[in-house]
């Protein structure tokens, strides 16, 4: 069970974006996070006439490591580590390690 999901928020610890948040688009491998509007970069793109694809430069989302990254908590509204603990009826659930609240509902 992953600690980061796709559609948390989460907040950046370190680099160029350090201290903005943002929400979870796709995780890769287990060890990248893309996230909305954080690492952007410019792109130059080659044009292709047969699928209609312009060239020039386009701004998109790379992929930063997920130890870069915290899940936001809602009631601190701080970022928080991440723990996983099974349920009486033996679901894994993940949780806020400062105050025990679960993640998952």
């Amino acid at each position: 069970m992953n600690k980061i999901k796709k559609g948390d928020d989460v907040i950046v610890l370190s680099g160029k974006d350090k201290g903005r948040t943002g929400q979870v688009l796709s995780v890769l491998n287990n060890s990248k996070v893309v996230v909305e509007n954080i690492n952007i970069v410019k792109k130059h793109q080659k044009g292709n006439p047969n699928t209609g694809q312009e060239s020039g430069i386009v701004e998109k989302e790379m992929p930063i490591h997920i130890s870069n990254v915290l899940l936001l908590n809602p009631i601190t509204n701080k970022g928080d580590k991440v723990g996983i603990k099974k349920l009486e009826d033996g679901t894994k659930v993940r949780y806020f390690k400062s105050n025990n609240e679960v993640v998952d509902i």
